[in-house]
């Protein structure tokens, strides 16, 4: 048998229980999650699932978010109410 070592990592709590409910219901612990994700990620050389960025956090979003915050700052801006999705 390989020998195992140790890894440590911090999670947010709320991350951590909603986990572990999660492994709980599929008859795992999170170690052996985390293994199986360790092990799928080396034999494929890929995260395994997609991961993408938020666009609200892109850098022109948030250069535009800056002008509009100091432009309200100096006084020079307009607020505005929030628009409502009715598509709900």
């Amino acid at each position: 048998m390989a020998q195992t070592v140790n890894v440590n990592f911090k999670l947010d709590a709320d991350v951590k229980k909603s986990m572990e409910q999660a492994c709980a219901d599929m008859g795992l612990t999170m170690s052996a999650a985390f293994t199986v994700f360790a092990k799928k990620v080396g034999r494929e050389k890929r995260i395994p699932f997609e991961i993408s960025a938020d666009p609200f956090f892109s850098e022109s979003n948030m250069a535009h978010l800056r002008r509009g915050a100091a432009a309200l700052n100096a006084g020079k801006g307009v607020e505005h109410e929030p628009i409502e999705d009715d598509s709900e």
